[in-house]
């Protein structure tokens, strides 16, 4: 049975209706037209299809979408509004980890980078100077078949340095 709800999504309140019990995945793409989180497994396994709820990655293909009611949810497309909030940016300009992945030219087919880039900036946010060794273990989770897992360490360190 359908019921209506507000979601914070990138910012904005946004209501709906809809099954409470329906995936948060399906609600941010489907509904909202939000393209960054993709289904990638639907056990929460991968990380493709990862937000930032109050902060903190979080799966949305299996988490249902009525119990982020109140709460801020961040996808790669609210990226840049999430920095601005702390600093001033110019109209059109990235979050600095989403440069860092455009300027280490991390992704090949681009299917996992969304997730990739909420779990860096989850990390980045508990340990603004990571090691390799810490990005590493810190993205650990995430899977990239095209095993960018390279690029992404240095597009992490990078994202750092500017974000410092």
């Amino acid at each position: 049975m359908a019921s209506r709800f507000t979601l914070t999504v990138n910012g904005k309140q946004r209501s709906i209706q809809a099954d409470p019990d329906v995936p948060l995945l399906y609600v941010l793409r489907n509904d909202f037209e939000l393209n960054s989180p993709k289904f990638g497994c639907g056990l929460s396994q991968c990380g493709s299809c990862s937000v930032l709820v109050e902060g903190k990655e979080m799966r949305s293909c299996a988490i249902p979408a009525a119990r982020l009611a109140g709460k801020q949810i961040w996808t790669v497309e609210g990226l840049p509004a999430l920095w601005s909030q702390k600093h001033k940016l110019k109209e059109g300009e990235l979050h600095p980890v989403q440069q860092a992945w455009i300027d280490e030219q991390v992704p090949q087919c681009g299917y996992c980078q969304s997730g990739m880039m909420i779990q860096a900036v989850d990390l980045l946010s508990k340990n603004p100077s990571p090691t390799d060794a810490q990005i590493r273990e810190g993205m650990n989770g995430h899977l990239c078949r095209c095993s960018t897992y390279a690029g992404i360490v240095r597009a992490v360190k990078r994202a750092a340095k500017t974000m410092a």
